[in-house]
């Protein structure tokens, strides 16, 4: 059957169902606008309004489409190279849980990185699964992370045949990719599904010069991020799915149970028109962010105390290939940290980039950039390396990542368990019941029912007195960090 990639069934039914103008007795409350907040309805537009809907039976419905919703996620999938496409509403987090969920149940081990999103660690805790850890390669150059290696899943495979799935994040944050069509051939080896976290590569499917995606290497799931780069509105993301591991019917279940039985059109249609616009030009909107962001790259590594890595750094087992759409800046020679840059270029220059560590900070160039943008950040970035470059001591990099902490209790029963507080700094050898992240480099430090040690507390301690953004536990402050109440010996 031909598909026509430039239908867009749902926009076009949710285009032509407002401007029938029906008389709505049912939610939202606002019917167009009319009951709502007047300066939101102006600022938002009655146009973007007049799209949301629900799931009325002219416009179908997410959670058993038969209608035009299943027609769009038809058209997704060919345009992913997938067997099935589902849109979610819940972001690329619920596209991860729904991964997860669908292949592990209570007791099963997953073999994923350690540097995880938290939806994945989210899904094992509801899953009762147990990860077994791949350790990421380190950039001792750049201070980040990679991807995991080849031989490391294979070490995992032999030491854990009985695995349910592998989890492989490609590209990475920072655009770095290992060699994924090895590591799923070797998965595949043992019959095991690999799932892959794709939050950062949507493009990479519409363009050789990107590297390759998840369903062109044969990945069984993947969980694949359109409104980070493919011009699709926060929140939608797609799951695409190729048959044979995996059960397609249970995914779909899972996915609905996930998923808000109010689900928003204006999103779904901001998927079905970016897909849309994908199939048709991706190539060509991937050329152009290619191409400023190399321009960037170029330019940025004139610049006397900066450096843009790019592909360069390949070869090796975990960077076997790279998006140069992420730009990573590198700031150590300049004396000052990736915090105080981007709080510099906010406020010297209105510019907002996607994050910062220690040594570093990353801009994505994407289809909506242009070259203004990027002169702007080249602008900005020449005067910051003026004002700091051979004036202040270039910073000493500094990689004290303390050993992955031993797990003796599955994150579920942690996470579930009895717990108390008790005083961060006396709580070595205890057994933590929530999760510690600590950026850079935002891989999580501790998770629920790993054992705290006295390295791991001076390392956490350390970045919250360098005033280091620590996330994840209950207390803010991390004074207190709840733990595993242990029932004392009896004499």
């Amino acid at each position: 059957m031909t598909v026509d990639q430039t239908k867009t069934p749902l926009f076009t039914a949710l285009k032509e169902h407002a401007a029938r103008n029906p008389v709505q007795f049912h939610i939202p409350g606002h019917k167009k606008g009319v009951g709502m907040d007047p300066e939101f309805r102006e600022f938002i537009g009655d146009n973007a309004l007049s799209i949301d809907l629900i799931n009325i039976a002219p416009l179908d419905d997410l959670h058993q489409p038969t209608g035009v919703i299943e027609q769009s996620q038809r058209l997704a999938a060919e345009a992913f190279g997938a067997d099935h496409t589902f849109f979610s509403v819940q972001g690329t987090s619920g596209a991860i849980m729904t991964m997860i969920l669908t292949v592990c149940s209570q007791g099963d081990k997953i073999i994923v990185p350690r540097n995880v999103h938290k939806s994945i660690m989210a899904a094992i805790i509801f899953a009762g699964a147990k990860p077994v850890f791949l350790k990421p390669v380190r950039d001792e150059n750049l201070g980040i992370d990679h991807g995991v290696t080849t031989s490391s899943v294979r070490r995992a495979l032999e030491r854990h045949p009985d695995a349910k799935a592998v989890l492989v994040i490609n590209p990475t944050y920072y655009g770095v990719c290992a060699n994924l069509k090895e590591i799923v051939d070797i998965v595949h080896g043992y019959n095991i599904p690999v799932l892959v976290d794709e939050a950062h590569g949507v493009l990479i499917h519409f363009n050789d010069k990107l590297p390759m995606s998840a369903m062109q290497a044969g990945a069984d799931m993947a969980a694949t991020s359109v409104h980070k780069l493919g011009g699709s509105m926060t929140q939608s993301s797609v799951l695409n799915i190729r048959e044979g591991r995996v059960n397609v019917r249970r995914a779909k279940t899972i996915i609905s149970m996930l998923t808000t039985t109010s689900t928003s059109y204006i999103l779904l249609a901001s998927l079905d028109s970016a897909r849309r616009n994908l199939a048709l030009n991706g190539e060509a909107m991937a050329d152009r962010a290619i191409e400023l962001a190399e321009y960037a790259r170029n330019q940025i590594n004139e610049i006397p105390g900066l450096s843009c890595f790019g592909r360069e750094i390949l070869g090796s087992e975990a960077t076997f290939d790279c998006d140069p759409t992420k730009v990573n800046i590198h700031v150590r020679h300049l004396g000052i940290t990736g915090y105080d840059a981007e709080n510099w270029l906010r406020e010297q220059y209105n510019i907002e980039v996607e994050l910062s560590d220690m040594y570093n900070i990353l801009c994505l160039v994407t289809p909506g950039d242009t070259q203004e943008n990027i002169d702007t950040l080249l602008a900005a970035l020449r005067r910051l390396s003026a004002e700091n470059y051979n004036i202040r001591q270039a910073n000493e990099l500094v990689i004290k990542i303390p050993k992955i902490p031993q797990l003796t209790l599955s994150p579920r029963d942690a996470f579930y368990g009895d717990t108390e507080l008790i005083p961060f700094k006396e709580s070595a050898d205890r057994i933590i019941a929530e999760f510690i992240y600590v950026y850079p480099p935002g891989i999580p430090i501790l998770l629920p029912g790993e054992v705290i040690s006295q390295d791991l507390i001076d390392y956490i301690t350390e970045h919250i007195e360098v005033g280091l953004p620590v996330k994840g536990p209950e207390d803010r402050s991390i004074e207190f960090v709840k733990v595993i109440v242990e029932t004392p010996a009896i004499f």
